[in-house]
C-alpha cells in the first residue's frame, strides 16, 4: 500500500437528552475499491468541559449498527474500529478517570465511516476529532477490507 495523504475530520453530534445516543455518517467512499483509509486517531469531548457532571462515550464503525438502543463497546465486532470516552463527573469518590481512546491498528476503510456518541448529561453536543491516512492499494485488498468491515471474519 502507498500512502497518498493525511486528513482530519471533525465535527459535532448532538445526542440530545436521549440516553440512546446518535450516529453520523462520514462519507469516505470515492467509488473506487483500490483506495482506502486508516484511522489513526479518535477523540471525543463534550461541548461544555467546565460542567462537572459531563460524560461521553462513542465509537467509530464501518456500518451504522445503531438500532435504537444504547450501544456498548464490543471489541469482538469487526464493524467497531475505534472507541473513546471521557468524563468530568466529580463525586465523593474523587475525580473522574482519564480519557480513553483506542483504535484497532488493523483497520482499513474502503466505504464510509460512522461515528456514534452518547452523553448522559451533555445536551449541548459532543465534539469528535478523527485523523485518517489515505492509501492506494489493490482491488483485492479493498474487497477483503469490505468483507471484514461487514462483520465477517476473514482471518
Amino acid at each position: 500500500m502507498k500512502k497518498v495523504g493525511s486528513y482530519t475530520v471533525r465535527g459535532k453530534i448532538n445526542p440530545g437528552s436521549s440516553s440512546v445516543g446518535a450516529t453520523e455518517m462520514i462519507r469516505l467512499f470515492d467509488g473506487r475499491f483500490d483506495t482506502g483509509y486508516v484511522v489513526t486517531k479518535f477523540v471525543l469531548s463534550v461541548i461544555d468541559p467546565d460542567n462537572t457532571t459531563n460524560d461521553v462515550y462513542g465509537m467509530l464503525m464501518t456500518e451504522d449498527i445503531f438500532d435504537g438502543t444504547d450501544q456498548n463497546f464490543n471489541f469482538s465486532d469487526n464493524r467497531q474500529i475505534g472507541w473513546a470516552s471521557m468524563a468530568s463527573v466529580y463525586s465523593d469518590a474523587g475525580p473522574p478517570g482519564q480519557p480513553f481512546n483506542q483504535i484497532d491498528r488493523d483497520n482499513f476503510i474502503v466505504e464510509d465511516l460512522y461515528v456514534y456518541v452518547r452523553s448522559g448529561t451533555s445536551v449541548l453536543g459532543v465534539n469528535y476529532y478523527i485523523e485518517l491516512d489515505k492509501y492506494d492499494t489493490t482491488s483485492a485488498r479493498g474487497a477483503l477490507a469490505m468483507v471484514r468491515n461487514n462483520a465477517q471474519n476473514v482471518e
